[in-house]
């Protein structure tokens, strides 16, 4: 998605004119700030669905100064509402902000200062400055949304393993159920009631070999697991090997994320109401049989779930937020490079200075020369070997140098 804040509105050149004042001076208004774009958590959302058709959202522009130093009206900010779980990123993958839970919110781009109005630019040797700044330009960003589901407890398992069955028997949740892999194409969300409280659980499609890879359909929804604090291991006790079917579930995991694995576990071997699943029961710690079909053990596998998530540990606090680069404060560093066509002068605060000079106006000129003496982009320019009538560029604007 390309998001754009609004720019700055522009500031007004405007003289008081009133009867019996006849040298009022000048009164031009601020123009008003651009908005900024916005991103909210919800759980009125559940998918980003509504973002597939459009790429480009903007909000709105800041109104322009007027007389009587009036202030331009602020351009109103896009608050663009997400499901809980989304990240926003940008194109390189570098962390923006993280709305892990309801209500939380972040400004990823922001809107453009308002221009000064001429009332600014009044001094003992500029009774009566003509002109006014231009708004500046809002922020612009492209960004990728990544949606990971927000769960106490995932169900991990390979395909027709029953892990649908049991979400359906555990909550009132109602995803599709078939004796085929791969029934489950999306992840499933449910919640669990148990003394009073209710826990969430999410329904992970099934995990084949390579998974971590990107073999089956794993790789896209492994990610999902990563805010579970439980997970729970779901194998088909009447597989023809059950054992290596849970070490293979493992061992994707691993492969997908150490940091994951190594969370708390419980293992549920299903289908156990099938004469052949009675053959795969031994006394591995933390198991448990069950019949998803017939209901039998799953009251005592809610409660134990429900025990051993609250024994486990909180999950640490998201990575810090990274503002992109281009967010960053102005820096006043510049350098100058030569070219056979002249001159290119780079840096933050110049051409931050360029965008907001009235290039039109011939007072602005003269003090945009002024300032440019200032912070010493002309003694760099002499020093790189500049001649009048060369050619100097200031982001996308050219000027003729003149000493």
């Amino acid at each position: 998605m390309l998001l754009r804040a609004g720019n700055g509105g522009r500031g007004s050149a405007s003289f008081r004119h009133e009867p019996f004042v006849p040298r009022g001076g000048p009164d031009g208004g601020d123009g008003g700030r651009g908005g900024s774009v916005w991103m909210r958590a919800t759980t009125d959302l559940l998918d980003l669905a509504s973002y597939g058709r459009r790429v480009r959202w903007q909000a709105e522009p800041g109104g322009d100064g007027a007389g009587g130093r009036k202030t331009g009206r602020r351009g109103a900010d896009l608050s663009l509402d997400v499901p809980v779980g989304t990240v926003v990123m940008d194109e390189d993958g570098a962390l923006i902000a993280d709305l892990d839970h309801p209500g939380a919110r972040h400004e990823v781009v922001r809107g453009g200062a308002g221009g000064r109005g001429n009332v600014h630019f009044k001094s003992p040797t500029r009774r009566a400055p003509d002109h006014a700044e231009p708004g500046a330009k809002g922020q612009e960003l492209m960004v990728v949304l990544d949606l990971k589901l927000i769960a106490d407890v995932g169900l991990v398992g390979p395909p027709n393993a029953g892990k649908s069955s049991l979400l359906r028997a555990l909550t009132a949740a109602r995803p599709k159920v078939a004796d085929y892999p791969f029934t489950t194409l999306n992840p499933e969300l449910g919640v669990m009631e148990v003394g009073g409280r209710g826990i969430v659980l999410a329904e992970i499609p099934g995990l084949v070999e390579g998974a971590a890879q990107g073999a089956g359909l794993g790789l896209r929804f492994l990610r999902h697991v990563e805010r579970t604090r439980l997970l729970v291991y779901v194998i088909d006790g009447a597989a023809a090997d059950p054992v290596h079917d849970l070490a293979v579930v493992r061992a994707e995991v691993a492969s997908f994320s150490a940091l994951v694995a190594d969370r708390p576990h419980i293992v549920v071997v299903n289908k156990m109401d099938l004469p052949e699943a009675r053959r795969s029961r031994t006394r591995r710690k933390r198991t448990y049989y069950v019949s998803a079909k017939t209901g039998d053990g799953i009251p005592k596998l809610a409660e134990n779930i429900a025990e051993a998530l609250a024994h486990a540990p909180k999950l640490p606090a998201p990575a810090p937020r990274r503002v992109p680069a281009k967010l960053a404060p102005v820096s006043s560093a510049l350098t100058v490079q030569r070219f056979p066509w002249g001159y290119r002068v780079s840096g933050d605060r110049i051409e931050r200075l360029v965008q907001r000079t009235d290039l039109d106006s011939d007072s602005a000129l003269q003090g945009f020369q002024v300032e440019l003496d200032r912070i010493g982009v002309s003694a760099a320019l002499e020093s790189a070997g500049v001649k009048a009538g060369d050619t100097v560029r200031i982001g996308p604007t050219e000027f003729e140098y003149q000493p």
